[in-house]
């Protein structure tokens, strides 16, 4: 029984012979089920074995760190369990020099340990790069590939380890220079894709730049050849994956990947898994397939988004690829949520054109599909449809009447009072794009359905984000007289508060700007302008601000003033010997002599 064997094993008065075996058995079994290793795991095989690493004989520590790799690649083992006790992990580096068999396992224990931040901090503070480096170029394949492993999962997304990994040097070589050899045709696959993927992080982190050649003519073009149809397709799946990391924010990387290898159309093989059935007689390969066919969608959505995200030519080629628009609306109802986050991702990057919303997306009628997604949605999911949606709305979308009737303004408004910062702003911003010459049925809509409750408490929002498209919102709403009026007299007092609230917070230039250009509007109303002159308060700050150090202030509340005093409006008497007796004209005469031509002429 496992109790048994357990009890042998941690016997000091066993003999080693015995006790290796042991190991040996216990490692075999880990290497079936899952169940297997959940009992091993419940009997604490774990700090039995790391108590073996201890003793004097290498065979039985081989043994016992077989046995833990096999435990610890299982997916039902939490990686945690290596780390709880700080002294196993340098033990761990004091035994890489052992033997090749404790480089092996160890690398390999490590490279599956390694999730996340924490993790890479605790390795990289012992000595992981320094006490790795030299196994890459040891005489065994298997080492110099888990150690290759290693450095891939350590320097992801890290750029702590990346900007390290830069100065490392082994027996004079530059760590770089070896991991661009390890990239050449002639070597295994596996050690292609893992070097590319260290190479890929360090750009990433800074630590090598986009324009190197041993990015644009190695890693790259390596990737790109990943994602061929000769390929096996978990390595289709790690290519497209990688490369999509390495180009995102980097124009020049998605031109010329976009331009490789008939890239774009390679990709749009990715949808074709699984092979129609009838072709297959190989009930094995289609199990394969079926497995692999949504990490394919995947894979290919997120390099689109990727090679998409700048350039308005890349966009119309994706397009314009095999029913592109129909693979990504499929994509948006798809049952894996992961296919859908990355259709909706791609979806995004292609919304970034305003020639495609007026064709592509208006023949497809992607807002259907999207308006579904935004239903109880997932955050992750719903900030980026949210932001798609944001582009749907702009003013030159065909799209935007439809979205209306489907129930957008409730949706949005719902938004806005997320927890979730991304989905408050985006819920925001969609509204106010959709303000934007706006019919006033609209506008009327966008206010009911906010609640002027809610239009405070996005005022008051501590996100300067917020509260800037909160004001853009409120700017939109107000334009046009006859809305500006109608607006004024069913939520005039709420908004003169707001604007009050906000000229006397402690907001930087841009938020006041924006806020004096809505009052600007409301002076350009003609009911509406009676609520700043009956406003003494409001007027005084308009006065303060004519006088204020900042020109774009100035600027604003200027046309404040303007907007109140035009000739041959009704009133306009009245209101110009007002604004006199308040010592305006004063201030007028001052700004004619300013330095700054903008304000001389205004």
């Amino acid at each position: 029984s496992l109790s048994r064997l357990l009890y042998l094993l941690q016997q000091e008065t066993s003999s080693t012979e015995l006790r290796t075996e042991c190991a040996v058995v216990l490692g075999s079994l880990a290497m079936g089920t899952e169940n297997n290793v959940k009992s091993l795991l419940d009997c604490h095989i774990i700090p039995a074995l790391l108590q073996g690493l201890l003793s004097p004989d290498l065979k039985f520590i081989e043994a016992c760190l077989r046995c833990l790799r096999t435990i610890f690649i299982s997916p039902v083992t939490p990686e945690d369990l290596l780390y709880a006790d700080a002294t196993v992990i340098s033990h761990l580096m004091a035994l890489l020099s052992r033997s090749r068999y404790t480089q092996e396992y160890i690398c390999q224990i490590f490279s599956h340990c390694c999730k996340g931040p924490d993790h890479q901090t605790i390795l990289f503070n012992h000595g992981a790069v320094q006490n790795i480096a030299h196994l890459l170029v040891s005489s065994s394949y298997k080492v110099r590939m888990q150690a290759l492993k290693c450095f891939s999962v350590l320097a992801f997304e890290n750029p702590q380890v990346s900007m390290t990994l830069v100065n490392v040097s082994v027996d004079g070589e530059l760590l770089l220079q070896i991991f661009v050899k390890m990239l050449q045709r002639d070597k295994p696959i596996e050690m292609q894709l893992t070097s590319a993927k260290c190479l890929t992080s360090m750009c990433r982190a800074g630590a090598i730049q986009t324009d190197d050649n041993c990015i644009i003519l190695k890693t790259l073009p390596c990737l790109v050849r990943m994602c061929s149809k000769e390929r096996l397709l978990e390595e289709r799946v790690e290519g497209a994956e990688t490369l999509a990391y390495l180009i995102e924010t980097d124009v020049e990387l998605q031109r010329i990947a976009s331009t490789t290898d008939h890239l774009i159309v390679m990709l749009a093989d990715y949808f074709k898994y699984p092979s129609s059935v009838s072709a297959i007689t190989d009930i094995k390969r289609l199990d394969h397939d079926l497995k692999h066919a949504h990490e394919l969608r995947q894979a290919a959505f997120k390099l689109y988004a990727s090679l998409g995200a700048n350039d308005e030519d890349i966009r119309k080629k994706i397009i314009e690829t095999e029913n592109m628009m129909d693979r990504i609306v499929n994509g948006l109802s798809e049952s894996s949520i992961k296919v859908r986050l990355a259709a909706v991702r791609c979806l995004h990057s292609l919304s970034r054109s305003v020639q495609q919303l007026r064709t592509s997306f208006q023949d497809h009628a992607v807002w259907k599909p999207l308006m579904k997604v935004l239903q109880n949605a997932p955050n992750e999911i719903l900030i980026v449809a949210s932001s798609t949606l944001c582009n749907l709305l702009l003013e030159f979308s065909p799209s935007k009447e439809p979205i209306l009737e489907s129930g957008a303004i409730e949706l949005l408004c719902s938004l806005t009072q997320s927890e979730n910062l991304a989905l408050r702003v985006n819920g925001i911003w969609a509204l106010m794009n959709m303000a934007f010459q706006a019919e006033q049925k609209i506008k009327s809509d966008i206010l009911r359905g906010l609640s002027t409750e809610q239009l405070f408490q996005l005022l008051s929002d501590s996100d300067v984000n917020v509260l800037m498209k909160t004001l853009g919102l409120l700017r939109n709403l107000l334009s046009t007289r006859p809305h500006i009026d109608h607006i004024m007299s069913t939520h005039g007092k709420q908004i003169m508060q707001a604007v009050t609230l906000i000229l006397e917070g402690e907001h930087n230039i841009e938020v006041k700007e924006q806020t004096l250009c809505i009052l600007a509007n409301i002076a350009d109303g003609t009911t509406a302008k009676e609520l700043i002159m009956t406003n003494d308060d409001i007027l005084q700050k308009i006065k303060y601000y004519m006088s204020h150090s900042n020109a774009k202030l100035q600027l604003a509340a200027m046309f404040c003033i303007s907007n109140l005093i035009w000739n041959e409006e009704e009133g306009s008497q009245e209101r110009q010997d007002k604004l006199r007796d308040m010592g305006i004209v004063d201030i007028l005469h001052k700004l004619s002599q300013s330095s700054d031509p903008n304000l001389c002429d205004k």
